[in-house]
């Protein structure tokens, strides 16, 4: 009888764990599918789903992390408490890091949240927040130089952050590496057009406006992308 536990047991342990290695892919796809389309219900559903799993690993961690800042983001309704949510993504990406602190997409995420919480926050804990900002997605680019992502995000920290922490020049080069690493994806032109509009350089603003109207979005990033088009063309009549 010991014995037939013991193998039920074991059995257990091994579905566990090949649950969060062999099914991590389906759910990620699922992910990208989901933000692809701005599938709120999609989206809601996978967190619920990531939330049950036992023995999450740093994967499956950061996958939950980036799913509730997503869904955050563009999902949910208005009367949720968005900055505990940013601050759950938060410490789920932190659970990652502590399990591997070599994987770039759990900083990444983080330092996502972190910026949308900073949203929340006043001038002070904002300026406080800024830091850790800048160390998760710096540590991203150190572990993953082709994080195109990361690049944009400090692009916009530099061009975004009030004076004396503003540096237009640093902005442009962060946003012209994303653009270099991934041309494809659209709200890195978008950023860098807001940036020159901002540097008072208005025809290269009205350049890069033009190229976020007649790109094709990014697979993975449709309704982003559609977003961006739209900001665009706002943009865009206001500098014509």
């Amino acid at each position: 009888m010991k014995r037939v536990w013991l193998i039920m047991l074991i059995g257990f342990i091994v579905v566990s764990m090949g649950f969060s290695q062999d099914n991590y892919q389906t759910l990620y796809e699922r992910f990208i599918q989901y933000r692809d389309s701005y599938n709120a219900g999609g989206m809601k559903n996978l967190i619920a789903e990531l939330e049950k799993i036992q023995n999450k690993d740093y994967k499956l961690y950061t996958l939950l992390a980036d799913a509730y800042v997503e869904y955050t983001l563009w999902g949910a309704p208005d009367n949720v408490d968005k900055k505990a949510m940013y601050q759950k993504a938060i410490n789920y990406a932190d659970k990652a890091i502590e399990l591997n602190k070599n994987y770039a997409y759990a900083y990444f995420v983080k330092g996502a949240a972190i910026g949308r919480l900073a949203q929340y926050a006043g001038i002070i804990k904002s300026l406080f927040l800024l830091g850790d900002f800048d160390k998760s997605f710096k540590k991203a680019i150190e572990l993953d130089p082709k994080c195109f992502r990361a690049y944009v995000a400090m692009g916009m920290r530099y061009r975004d952050v009030p004076w004396p922490m503003r540096n237009y020049k640093k902005a442009e080069e962060y946003l012209k590496k994303a653009i270099e690493i991934e041309p494809k994806y659209i709200n890195s032109y978008l950023e860098l057009g807001i940036l020159y509009e901002a540097w008072n350089k208005k025809d290269k603003a009205i350049e890069m406006f033009k190229k976020v109207i007649e790109m094709p979005p990014m697979k993975g990033f449709t309704a982003l992308g559609r977003e961006a088009k739209m900001t665009a063309k706002q943009h865009l009549k206001k500098l014509k």
